[in-house]
């Protein structure tokens, strides 16, 4: 069977708005220029809060590091078009053999590294080999699956796996599908070199990082010549900035109970604001290597003893989606398991009677990030009334929550948006991963959906989601929305964010 695929324009994202309006923008960040204007600039200032702490996410784990650099400076063979159906990236074309286990990719001629190589097969192989041989975080299991990468020339490219998998193509949209250059891997962690829209300008540690247009590009040229990521340390900082002209975009608004000073008021008309989903689910997580949590009654007591409407609407505004798994609507197995786990104290408080758990006092150790911040508490407040008390701490975020909780697993209880596409396989079919959930069920349903039909997949991974929510494996408190505010006159700003990166070659005034 042969699959021939032609190249989609788009973000990767699920859609687009059609924005209108001006601003302007300078060297120095924005400015509070009224609508009515034309954006004059080529530099656009983005608002953003988790600074990364290294470059090199082949090594760092965190979102804030392919939110930077995916897309942006790092191009992947495939992508994933606006309508979510994977499409061409550095591969303009490819085909799949009839058992499923080799696919051919044609690649780009045209594509240069920012260092001045050109793109070929060979760098194809050393950077889908270099998965499996120098990643250190998890998410370099996903390549687990190719048994051999073999260069037939240099635009053509054999990658073949041990076993048929339904989701390989997919993640090699992902951050473990980046191309890297042969000879541009020595300083990953300080100097990123890909074949993006844009390359690595500048990094002001704890102010901001400057993306510069790159005119040897071999693809679309973007709009703006630089695109600063300035990053703060908190929600307000970064909306006093924004209202105050120093930036043009809050890329995720942190604070959505603070929206109203953005769409009311005399300078509503300066501002525009999106609304739109993500695949990042807010999961209250459970250590369930040891202790009260590893009974499964205590979790199922946690999960009744929560109202995630009351929940939502005090810590998030209301803004934002129950779901009740790990499956976000976008992803093709979705359904809605909020039923699973309706708010009841009296069913919390018999379960934990029935564990011999009704003392019980649980670590609930957070990272700095606003959601958490503010979600954590609610959670802190809710659960006494079941009779547990929880104890809060907060760790800096990535570094030392990272490594407390991921690699330590030094929790009882942590707070954090896993915004990975499809990533329920990584928390739940891997018994190693931090919340150490093992069940043999998960895991053979997982395995059979990456190895069946897509009608088997779909079926599969909704079946693992069921065993997965019903076994209170994690609380899942709700879908994380898309909320940006803009100047007038800044387009291409994505409605849903569907994947890892904030692809900034889509913005234009």
């Amino acid at each position: 069977m042969k699959s021939t695929f032609t190249r989609l324009v788009g973000a990767l994202v699920a859609a687009t708005l059609a924005l209108t309006g001006c601003s302007s923008s300078s060297s120095d960040g924005g400015n509070d220029d009224s609508a009515g204007g034309t954006f004059e600039g080529d530099i656009v200032v983005l608002g953003l809060v988790a600074e990364p702490a290294s470059l090199d996410f082949t090594t760092t784990d965190g979102a804030a590091i392919p939110q930077l650099l995916l897309d942006n400076v790092y191009e992947t063979l495939v992508t994933v078009g606006p309508d979510g159906e994977i499409a061409p990236g550095l591969a303009t074309d490819w085909t799949v053999s009839d058992d499923g286990l080799s696919y051919t990719f044609t690649l780009t001629d045209k594509a240069v590294f920012s260092d001045g190589a050109p793109f070929t097969a060979d760098d194809a192989k050393f950077s889908i080999d270099r998965v499996k041989t120098d990643w250190t975080i998890d998410l370099k299991a996903k390549m687990d699956v190719v048994e051999s990468v073999t260069v037939n020339s240099s635009t053509e490219l054999v990658v073949t796996l041990s076993k048929p998998s339904n989701t390989w193509l997919y993640n090699m949209t992902t951050r473990i599908g980046a191309m890297f250059s042969k000879d541009g891997v020595a300083d990953l962690a300080n100097t990123p070199i890909g074949t993006g829209p844009y390359t690595f300008g500048e990094w002001q540690r704890g102010d901001r990082i400057t993306l510069n247009r790159n005119d040897s590009y071999w693809g679309e040229k973007p709009h703006f010549k630089t695109v600063e990521f300035k990053y703060f340390d908190n929600a307000t900082s970064m909306n006093s900035a924004m209202l105050g002209g120093e930036i043009d975009v809050v890329t995720t608004v942190q604070a959505p109970e603070a929206l109203d000073q953005f769409t009311d008021g005399p300078k509503a008309d300066q501002f525009q604001v999106i609304e739109g989903t993500t695949n990042g689910e807010v999961v209250l997580s459970f250590n369930q290597s040891s202790g009260p949590l590893a009974d499964v009654r205590v979790r199922q007591a946690i999960r009744s003893a929560i109202d995630h409407k009351t929940l939502l609407e005090n810590c998030w505004a209301g803004k934002g989606e129950l779901i009740g798994s790990m499956v976000p609507p976008t992803d093709p197995w979705y359904e809605d398991r909020t039923v699973d786990f309706l708010y009841d104290t009296q069913k919390a408080e018999s379960l934990l009677k029935e564990a011999g758990a009704e003392d019980i006092t649980l670590r609930l150790r957070l990272p700095s990030l606003p959601y958490a911040q503010s979600c954590g508490p609610e959670v802190q407040s809710q659960l006494s009334k079941v009779g547990i008390t929880v104890d809060i701490d907060t760790l800096e975020f990535p570094a030392a929550w990272i490594q407390t909780v991921m690699t330590d697993k030094d929790f009882d209880m942590s707070i954090v948006s896993h915004v990975e596409p499809r990533d329920l396989p990584t928390l739940f079919a891997d018994p190693s991963y931090y919340t150490s959930y093992d069940n043999p069920m998960v895991q053979d349903l997982v395995a059979s959906a990456d190895a069946g039909t897509p009608e088997e997949q779909v079926e599969d991974m909704k079946q693992a989601a069921t065993i997965i929510s019903q076994d209170a494996a994690a609380d899942f408190l709700f879908l994380l929305p898309n909320l940006i505010v803009a100047k007038p006159g800044i387009d291409g700003l994505p409605e849903n964010i569907i994947g890892e990166s904030f692809p900034v070659a889509d913005l234009t005034a």
